[in-house]
């Protein structure tokens, strides 16, 4: 046995390293959420510049498949970041899978208006990021709306 101790250390070592690394990843992409989610909120065109891959396939809850060219041209036709956004989101439940330079994200947005009469929106975001000259970008993005517990 004492033989194949360095063996065994040795096997066992890049494993560990691996973990750590996918679980630095992890911590890099959820870091990626919420800094997009609160960008998002204030429509900024350069937090979705950032998150965005050129290649971007994104189909929406209400079915229609669009760009990063289309989201950058809604973003754009809004460029008062100044005033106090109507709608914030955020992130929950959270679930990240790394496939080497590929991760897929998933978890639940909440859309929370600043109109206490309007009730809170829900969705069930994927995003699949390739990590690209050291970064990660979504490449593809589905949305599903949650219906209220109200309808």
């Amino acid at each position: 046995m004492k033989k194949y101790l360095p063996l065994i250390l040795i096997l066992t070592i890049p494993v560990s390293l691996f973990a750590q690394s996918d679980q630095e990843e992890k911590e890099i992409l959820t870091e990626l959420i919420h800094e997009f989610l609160e960008g998002a909120s204030y429509n900024d065109a350069t937090t979705h510049d950032r998150f965005w891959a050129e290649d971007l396939i994104y189909t929406g809850s209400n079915g229609n498949r669009i760009f990063k060219s289309d989201i950058m041209a809604g973003v754009n036709q809004n460029p008062d970041r100044s005033v106090e956004p109507e709608t914030r989101y955020s992130a929950e439940e959270i679930q990240i899978m790394i496939f080497g330079e590929t991760a897929v994200v998933a978890f639940r947005l909440v859309a929370e208006f600043t109109d206490p009469n309007e009730a809170d929106l829900n969705f069930y975001n994927t995003g699949t990021f390739v990590k690209r000259d050291g970064e990660w970008r979504a490449v593809a993005w589905q949305a599903t709306s949650i219906p209220n517990e109200n309808e």
